[in-house]
């Protein structure tokens, strides 16, 4: 074989390769760490629920594209959809300059605030002066990790990550936590609602730093699928126009205001 077909052989397995599967089938895998009630988990049967589920089949319905779950822990979603396991990221991550060095992200689809959960009693904050010397239990991987380390953990707050949110409030209720960092509709539906929640509430006002917890929760996709976030993206925008995200958000959420500004 000439060195031309050897070059055109091999440039065409390779394209071959790096196309990802959602452009060649009209399928598209969705990565997602099923413990984040409510948006997302599994019910009684096993079926996987929730605001991400309804969000991401209602864009694969909008983008015509047929989409699959592939689950993992949130903290390996990044390394997992590098690793081409599956094709965008859609578990309630917060688009983060921090996160953008690895991955890009479709337009925004929703934002929510991030609160501290603590007994009532206690007369607990989410500041540094009034968890000095406490356990604050955070899932592994999130902003909430990521923001507690930066802003408690140099003034003497002890910061303990958990790969699974459920243990977080198994550990809290053992009293071996004083409080949680959450999404605070994570913490209502997985928590607060619960009989577990029973004598614990929401303690301070939401925490800010739009550097470390985002502009918003979107979509992770892997650099340079750019024709995938731009499929994505205009299927996004539709669901926005025509209220569908605010109608889902509201199911899920309540009266919260999860509007993308």
């Amino acid at each position: 074989m000439k060195r031309m077909d050897i070059w055109l052989a091999l440039t065409c397995a390779l394209a071959s390769v790096a196309t990802p599967a959602w452009a060649d089938s009209a399928s598209m895998r969705f990565g997602i760490e099923a413990q984040y009630p409510p948006f997302e988990s599994k019910d009684a049967s096993g079926h996987l629920q929730g605001l991400d589920i309804d969000i991401g089949n209602a864009v694969c319905n909008q983008a015509h594209l047929t989409c699959t779950w592939v689950e993992t822990s949130f903290d390996g979603l990044i390394p997992a959809l590098q690793g081409r396991k599956f094709d965008a990221i859609n578990s309630a991550m917060n688009a983060t300059a921090q996160r953008r060095q690895a991955i890009d992200f479709t337009t925004v689809i929703y934002r929510v605030p991030t609160q501290l959960i603590a007994r009532a009693d206690r007369g607990l904050a989410a500041s540094p002066e009034s968890l000095k010397g406490k356990h604050v239990g955070v899932l592994q991987g999130s902003i909430q990790e990521t923001y507690a380390k930066a802003h408690w953990a140099p003034a003497g707050v002890d910061v303990v990550s958990y790969q699974d949110q459920n243990q977080v409030y198994t550990d809290l209720v053992a009293g071996r936590l004083d409080a949680t960092l959450v999404l605070a509709p994570a913490g209502q539906k997985g928590f607060l609602s619960r009989p577990d929640g029973k004598g614990f509430a929401f303690v301070g006002q939401p925490v800010r730093d739009e550097k470390i917890l985002g502009s918003g929760i979107a979509f992770g996709i892997r650099r340079g699928d750019d024709a995938l976030r731009t499929r994505l993206d205009a299927a996004i925008e539709k669901l926005q126009a025509d209220g569908v995200v605010k109608a889902l958000a509201r199911k899920y959420l309540g009266d919260i205001d999860v509007s993308a500004k």
